[in-house]
């Protein structure tokens, strides 16, 4: 009995202990959830009153400004404007030099490369013995001097019957002589004018060829100089599509005597371009139009045939008035060879030698007249804007065989 009670009493303490427990914890867990009571009635602060202008730093406890009391902007003020950009100005327009006695000026400058020519020939004429050998040495020299045998046999024949008749030789006997049949030889007779005259209500178009290195795109706009020079309106064509930079080249030519350009893509069409060009010459009123064509071996046939097909399309405005060959006369007979093929493919009217201040073979410029049966009409005689001058056939040969 006694062992009964003593299970009975431990089953008793066992449950209150549970219950105890189980208290505790419900407990615990609802005074977490209950928030904490306020420790104060909070304070709310109204929002501060909008100030202006001075009235912000204020203390609130003073005398308070109406509105029209506030320093305000003035509205009436004008706005400070923004400083004027600067635009830059164009560059000024250079104003070329004459044309009109151009070579004489430039006389020094080929005297320096020419003289052993027309010295050469005045030392040889002399001689007290004028036999054959002499001859033949006079004939030497001008073929060296690449004047050609056809021109140079004439020349030597012609020089021995004046010689003959003259009788005595004195040095300015001889010089004279000399220069005369030199400009004989040069064909004194010959239109060597530059033709831009145009028509009633279309510009004069010149038509610039050559190979690749001889000058040509420096040489159309140097030609720009020289019509500008003279009075002439001036649009430049730059259908050379297939150089680097040929196009830009010659822009920068017009730019500085104020002649227009016209121009495409590179690689473009030059015939297109070349009849935009003229186009443009017409729309604008000017005097000439210049154009600038893709320099080109003379043995590549498709090239050349291109050449033939500017031509064309530019003669649907109005016919050529020029077409001028450039040739490098420091290539000699190449030159020649190189003029006979331009020749087959378009009609040549005037040629262009540059360079003729760096060779003592001045001969070439009566070699390729001879050639093409054409003046040559300007030479340069330099690197300068202006170093392309008009030829003069007396002032070469003075140049040639000096005072």
């Amino acid at each position: 009995m006694e062992l009964v009670e003593i299970v009975i009493l431990a089953v008793v303490i066992a449950l209150a202990a549970v219950g105890l427990v189980g208290g505790l914890v419900v407990g615990s867990r609802k005074k977490r959830k209950l928030p904490p009571p306020p420790s104060s009635t909070p304070t709310i602060t109204p929002p501060a009153e909008p100030q202006v202008g001075e009235e912000a730093e204020t203390p609130r406890d003073e005398a308070r400004r109406t509105i029209d009391e506030v320093g305000l902007p003035d509205a009436t003020a004008p706005a400070e404007e923004a400083p004027a950009v600067e635009v830059p100005a164009p560059p000024a327009l250079e104003v070329p030099e004459p044309t009109e006695g151009r070579l004489v000026r430039l006389r020094a400058r080929l005297a320096r490369s020419q003289n052993s020519l027309g010295k050469g020939l005045l030392t040889l004429l002399s001689r007290d013995n004028l036999d054959e050998d002499t001859w033949e040495e006079i004939e030497d020299t001008l073929l060296t001097a690449d004047v050609g045998v056809a021109p140079t046999q004439e020349l030597v024949e012609r020089l021995r019957e004046r010689v003959r008749v003259l009788g005595t030789r004195t040095p300015e006997d001889l010089r004279a002589l000399l220069r005369e049949e030199l400009i004989t030889l040069l064909g004194p007779e010959l239109d060597r004018e530059v033709r831009t005259e145009g028509g009633a209500e279309t510009p004069g178009v010149v038509m610039v060829v050559g190979v690749n290195g001889t000058g040509k795109t420096t040489t159309t706009g140097k030609l720009a100089r020289v019509l500008v020079a003279d009075g002439r309106s001036v649009v430049l064509g730059a259908a050379d599509t297939f150089r680097a930079a040929a196009a830009d080249q010659l822009q920068t030519w017009g730019e500085r005597v104020g002649a227009r350009t016209v121009r495409g893509p590179e690689g473009g069409d030059p015939a297109s371009i070349a009849y935009d060009a003229v186009k443009e010459g017409i729309a604008e009123g000017a005097d000439v139009v210049l154009i600038d064509t893709a320099g080109r071996l003379h043995t590549k046939t498709g090239l050349m045939d291109e050449l033939g097909k500017v031509k064309r399309v530019v003669e649907k405005h109005g016919p050529l008035d020029e077409i001028l060959l450039v040739l490098d006369a420091t290539t000699g007979q190449n030159g020649l060879v190189q003029a006979r093929v331009f020749a087959e493919v378009v009609d040549i009217t005037g040629i262009v030698l540059t360079k003729l201040d760096g060779t003592a073979k001045g001969g070439i410029v009566i070699a390729v007249q001879r050639e093409l049966g054409v003046p040559v009409k300007l030479i340069g005689l330099g690197e300068g804007a202006d170093d392309l001058a008009p030829f003069e056939p007396g002032a070469f040969v003075d140049a040639l065989i000096g005072d």
